[in-house]
């Protein structure tokens, strides 16, 4: 009989694994919640009908679906965005404006897998429901990135890369582009950084596209600096967006954010319902795919059934970061180690270290101690595999004194201790 192993693209977490999960999970509550941001949750199966319409065709082509027992067309969650949509119009009267909602749920995609991209991962969702300015954008963009320097990381490691469907959309109009080739330029730009350009466009060319014109939209998409684009940009149907982008950027810049944000109008996203400012987030090296992505959609929640609200968003997924974490030596390093070990010397010793190690646990130290009769040394080498701080050693003659001996193992020392002393010295020690 083979041995049973997860499906493809699935994990396991062992505890070295989970401790990992654990930190990034910590961390994206933090920083959320100094944004004022309150958690939310979700069902992780849905109506098929809430991604077909609205995700766009990459999502529904990778959705894990089928027939429930009730003959309903159900899919286990791709994104999130379609589920607090639908939630905030079940509600959207009754919730206070501006909405500020995070999540972080596990999503599934039957696609192909690759390097920092599984068939499930788990996903912080940040969401910013009401408030149309873009104040609004440049918030969820300055959250995304201090949730990465809450991970330690800085300019150096990492640049978000920001732009503005409204502004591609009219650049490409003055190009005089039909809706076809705008539906292709947003392919071909959503692509652009993975496959040859050589490849990009010869596309354009088989649609159409004249090459004056293809020269002209790609000199504005590759301007990664504000006077580069401003100086590519200079068409007056363009201002507009060009200012809502400006002031994106320039809050960001008020927010001593600048040097880690680039304007770079090849950022479309590939889900069809963004409707303004989008943004990625990527290592600085650009050797991985993407760590965060989102903008603004302000029409979901209204073609949901609900009121008609604007919303700006993103989603940070955990299998790209923790591939980050790793390289720049930023993950945890092991489990939580143990605060102490009780040693028993004997069998009579027993009732005693049940005592203590209750007394020391109930203080909120992680404690263990062997739990069938071994030799002292067994038992402090048991210690020391599991990164115990203390070793308390009790036996007869201990006792009769009213000590204990309380082993510091990172020191390498050791003193006897009133018995009465112990957990509060233990607190002490592991800084509690």
């Amino acid at each position: 009989m083979s041995t049973a192993k997860a499906l493809p693209g699935f994990r396991d977490f062992y505890p070295e694994d989970l401790a990992l999960r654990s930190h990034i999970f910590r961390v994206w509550r933090e920083v959320a919640g100094r944004y004022g941001f309150e958690e939310y949750d979700g069902p992780p199966l849905e109506p098929l009908e809430l991604y077909t319409g609205k995700s766009g065709e990459e999502i529904v082509g990778q959705l894990y679906e089928f027939l429930d027992k009730g003959d309903r067309r159900v899919a286990l969650r791709p994104e999130m965005t379609p589920t607090l949509a639908r939630m905030v119009g079940a509600r959207g009267g009754a919730l206070k404006k501006p909405i500020r909602w995070f999540s972080i749920p596990q999503l599934f995609r039957y696609e192909r897998q690759q390097r920092g991209r599984l068939r499930e991962h788990f996903q912080l969702n940040c969401d910013l429901i009401g408030e149309p300015g873009p104040l609004a954008d440049a918030e969820i963009i300055a959250l995304a990135i201090d949730v990465m320097r809450g991970f330690g990381l800085g300019p150096k490691d990492l640049r978000v890369r920001v732009s503005d469907r409204r502004l591609l959309h009219a650049l490409l109009e003055g190009e005089r582009q039909s809706e076809a080739q705008i539906d292709l330029w947003h392919q071909v730009l959503d692509k652009i950084h993975r496959v040859p350009e050589e490849t990009s466009l010869a596309r354009l060319k088989e649609a159409g596209v004249a090459k004056g014109a293809v020269d002209r939209v790609l000199a504005v998409c590759k301007a990664r600096r504000w006077s580069e684009l401003e100086a590519e940009a200079k068409d007056p149907g363009l201002r507009k967006p060009m200012e809502s982008l400006g002031q994106v950027l320039g809050a960001l810049k008020d927010m001593g954010l600048e040097e880690f944000a680039d304007p770079d109008l090849s950022i479309v996203r590939g889900l069809a319902y963004y409707t303004g400012t989008v943004f990625e987030l990527h290592d600085a090296k650009g050797e991985l795919r993407a760590i965060c992505g989102g903008g603004r959609y302000d029409q979901l929640v209204g073609s949901l059934g609900g009121p008609e609200l604007p919303c700006v968003g993103f989603g940070m997924g955990d299998v790209v970061l923790g591939e980050l974490l790793k390289e720049r030596g930023l993950a945890p390093t092991s489990t939580t180690r143990l605060d102490a070990f009780v040693v028993g010397i004997e069998g009579a010793d027993v009732p005693h270290v049940l005592q203590l190690a209750h007394e020391l646990r109930d203080a909120g130290l992680r404690v263990e101690y062997a739990l069938s009769a071994q030799a002292i040394a067994k038992q402090l080498r048991l210690a020391d595999t599991r990164g115990a701080r203390f070793a308390v050693v009790m036996g007869a003659d201990e006792r009769a004194r009213g000590e204990v001996m309380l082993k510091d193992l990172d020191r390498k020392s050791q003193r006897a201790v009133g018995r009465n002393e112990v957990v509060g010295l233990v607190l002490e020690g592991t800084g509690q």
